[in-house]
């Protein structure tokens, strides 16, 4: 494991304890496609965000897209037209924030992460160790071209592990 896949995966692992109910991650955002994502929200509910195209309906990546820092999903109520955050909800994710950052010399490329709970919402504490280490995890992916052919390749494998264990 590089030295980049092995801070990718402890900052991951903090994140789940920090997010119980999952994440999802979406690093180095241009256009639409990730670069990486990392996903740990229960199977079923992503087979359900996908198979009924909630993508294009959801408020926190509407969000994401529009702004950067860190926002309350309780704030997004008014801009959940669709209803995303109540079918989360049916699924246990009840509760949660989502980030985004934009890279400076940018071109637009951003990422944008949520982050839930099942039980209460996030302490303003958590919600300041959720946006830093999710910074890290932007800042550490956004110059692609620094990082090896190879640390590349593993963190992609990485972000397929994460979202498809056992797959």
């Amino acid at each position: 494991m590089s030295r980049t896949q092995v801070e990718i995966s402890g900052v991951l692992g903090e994140l789940k304890e920090l997010a119980p109910a999952g994440y999802a991650i979406g690093l180095q955002i241009k256009y639409t496609t990730p670069k990486f994502m990392f996903q740990s929200y229960s199977k079923d509910w992503l087979n359900y965000y996908s198979q009924n195209g909630l993508l294009m309906n959801d408020p926190t990546l509407g969000w994401g897209f529009e702004n950067v820092g860190a926002v309350r999903w309780s704030k997004l109520a008014d801009q959940d037209t669709a209803g995303v955050l109540k079918m989360a909800a049916e699924y246990g994710i009840n509760f949660g924030i989502t980030c985004a950052k934009e890279t400076n010399d940018s071109d637009g490329i951003r990422s944008i992460g949520s982050f839930a709970r099942g039980d209460r919402d996030f302490t303003d504490d958590e919600v300041r160790k959720i946006s830093l280490a999710f910074d890290e995890l932007h800042d550490g992916t956004e110059h692609q071209a620094q990082l090896s052919p190879d640390t590349v390749t593993q963190l992609k494998n990485m972000s397929v592990m994460v979202t498809h264990p056992g797959s």
